[in-house]
């Protein structure tokens, strides 16, 4: 996937309707649609992998984001393996996001071990060198600060590069995915405008130190957007105002955004915003 990218966020909701949702995405224009990780919680819900296998069954076109994944909640090589097998299914339509994990408490709440934050990052680094490895080596053998592998393989390997997204905010974490992954991406709720370029730095620098093209990392955006007046979203305003607020964003170096906007507002979002930001 080149040039920018447009996604919209499915709620994962029982009581909604996310496969609809999607096809309306798809109908619409949108390049992507996403579905966010929290398996725990009192609200009914579907579990996230489970929810983008069903919505690449029931769309042709539209490329499916999990955004993120917990890597501690999902042993590693079997989400590459996972992986493999929703992206061949659905012809090259996954974006693999992966995240270190800050919900403590939903760890708790299945066994898992906590992570301290050093392991958090430690073992995102692992997940994605094991899952690359895994999809290009036979009988990998990895030992790492926290995952390991003994001799294992997984077949086929991919048709293509799967593209790695990794949600990150730290030093650590933000040097971690200039090293490995194939995007960023941030929420722009957690990460202040004014901090954006030095946060994008540090990735694109960790990039280039690895030996890597930073051109080669995607920047993408997580944000919610409402149409119309308000201040309950990170952009909102008359669609003319949004067009004009991503577009800054655009040229802070972001080529991806994942809009979090009520379902009722897509239609005038796909009309009057992803146009003119597509033309500017």
């Amino acid at each position: 996937m080149t040039g920018l990218l447009l996604g919209v966020d499915v709620t994962a909701s029982t009581s909604a309707d996310p496969v609809g949702a999607a096809r309306d995405a798809e109908r619409l224009g949108f390049d992507f649609v996403s579905v966010s990780d929290h398996p725990v919680g009192t609200t009914p819900s579907y579990e996230t992998w489970t929810l983008l296998t069903w919505i690449a069954a029931a769309t042709s076109r539209v490329a499916v984001l999990s955004r993120v994944l917990a890597v501690p909640l999902r042993n590693p090589a079997l989400v590459a393996k996972m992986a493999e097998s929703l992206d061949r299914l659905s012809a090259g339509r996954l974006l693999l996001g992966l995240g270190a994990g800050y919900s403590d408490p939903e760890f708790r709440a299945v066994g898992v071990p906590v992570p301290t934050p050093r392991q958090k990052v430690d073992g995102l680094e692992d997940a994605v060198r094991i899952t690359r490895r895994l999809w290009t080596e036979s009988a990998v053998t990895y030992a790492g600060a926290v995952h390991r592998t003994e001799a294992a393989t997984i077949e086929p390997k991919p048709a293509h590069r799967i593209p790695v997204w990794l949600g990150t905010f730290g030093p650590r974490a933000l040097a971690v995915t200039g090293r490995v992954a194939d995007g960023w991406l941030p929420s722009l709720g957690h990460v202040p405008d004014g901090t954006l370029p030095q946060l994008r730095d540090r990735v694109l620098t960790a990039a280039a130190d690895a030996g890597r093209d930073p051109a080669e990392v995607t920047c993408a955006l997580n944000l919610t957007l409402r149409l119309g007046p308000g201040r309950d979203a990170d952009v909102t305003g008359e669609p003319a105002a949004v067009v004009d607020r991503l577009a800054g964003l655009r040229e802070l170096g972001f080529t991806a955004f994942n809009l979090q906007a009520p379902r009722g507002q897509w239609e005038r979002v796909a009309a009057e915003v992803l146009p003119a930001l597509r033309r500017r």
